[in-house]
């Protein structure tokens, strides 16, 4: 299969699944909603990150608490209306060529306006 040249390398070209709901939710839970386009604030695909949500706080000895993250992930869920919005295609594909077919437009009515004009 030939990549397009938008079409980021593996892992990134993956899907990410939303993950479902738990009684004790973790921060690779917190970062699936976020890679998933749970969200809102990215499209669904997976984020290869370097370290993944928590590490540092893991480190520092305070481990998020089960109670923190249930709150950050319903908190970080977004209306499906702002979802909707964050998907760069959507129902909306006509945009693009419709943008590239008036600069088009204006280009050739501009051409000849000029060769036409003495």
């Amino acid at each position: 299969m030939a990549l397009r040249s938008e079409t980021p390398p593996p892992p990134a070209d993956l899907k990410a699944p939303a993950p479902g709901p738990s009684d004790r939710p973790t921060t690779a839970q917190l970062k699936a909603d976020i890679d998933s386009g749970r969200t809102g604030d990215k499209v669904a695909h997976y984020d290869p990150g370097l370290s993944q949500l928590g590490t540092d706080d893991e480190a520092a000895g305070r481990p998020n608490e089960a109670h923190r993250i249930a709150a950050a992930r319903q908190q970080e869920s977004a209306a499906p209306h702002v979802r909707a919005a964050a998907d760069p295609q959507g129902s909306r594909p006509w945009v693009l060529p419709a943008f590239a077919g008036f600069i088009v437009f204006a280009a050739v009515a501009i051409g000849l306006a000029l060769w036409l004009l003495p």
